[in-house]
């Protein structure tokens, strides 16, 4: 899988070349901060053969992944590759580097991170566990139980059960706002 840092691939943009940058991230992130050039096609509903379909380059054109940090663009970079499509590039660090190199941004409404939802979420639900099994019956201590195998399995997989849950709940539901492409 190849990368691409922030400021080369603006540099590629600024010389009059053609640049598909896909944003994988929730409609909700994208829409608080995004790289000026992105497109949004979330993760959870990417399909390579659709997007490829749609894209305004040839099928032989580079697409370039971005997401927050890089973790879901390669992801998302292995998405393509395993269905045939292996001209993706990872932008690195992401849109977080995207912005700390002082590119241009569009920012939209701020939101709570999903990250922070999740950490939010675990915490509530391992105190209630731990509360109701000391009141209530210590058979609640069980909750707390499954949510640290929860957070361990996310950490060792780096997939995120809870926060995919959290993903669609309808406050991190975003109406058409901005530019997305190939979502249901």
């Amino acid at each position: 899988m190849t990368s691409i840092a922030p400021k080369e691939l603006y540099q590629l943009h600024q010389q009059g070349t053609d640049i598909d940058l896909l944003d994988v991230r929730t409609p909700v992130e994208f829409r608080e901060v995004h790289a000026q050039l992105a497109q949004n096609a979330p993760l959870d509903s990417l399909d390579p053969c659709k997007v490829m379909d749609e894209r305004n380059g040839g099928a032989g054109d580079p697409l370039y992944l971005v997401c927050r940090s890089g973790s879901r663009a390669s992801k998302a970079c292995e998405k393509f590759i395993a269905a045939g499509y292996p001209n993706v590039v990872n932008v690195e660090g992401g849109t977080i580097a995207w912005e700390a190199s002082g590119l241009p941004v569009n920012r939209g409404k701020k939101s709570i991170s999903l990250e922070r939802q999740v950490r939010i979420a675990a915490g509530l639900l391992v105190l209630v566990g731990a509360i109701l099994g000391y009141f209530v019956n210590p058979y609640f201590i069980g909750l707390s139980a499954f949510v640290g195998a929860g957070l361990t399995f996310a950490g060792i997989t780096d997939t995120c059960g809870m926060g995919m849950i959290l993903a669609k709940m309808p406050w991190n539901q975003v109406k058409s706002e901005g530019p997305s492409c190939c979502t249901p």
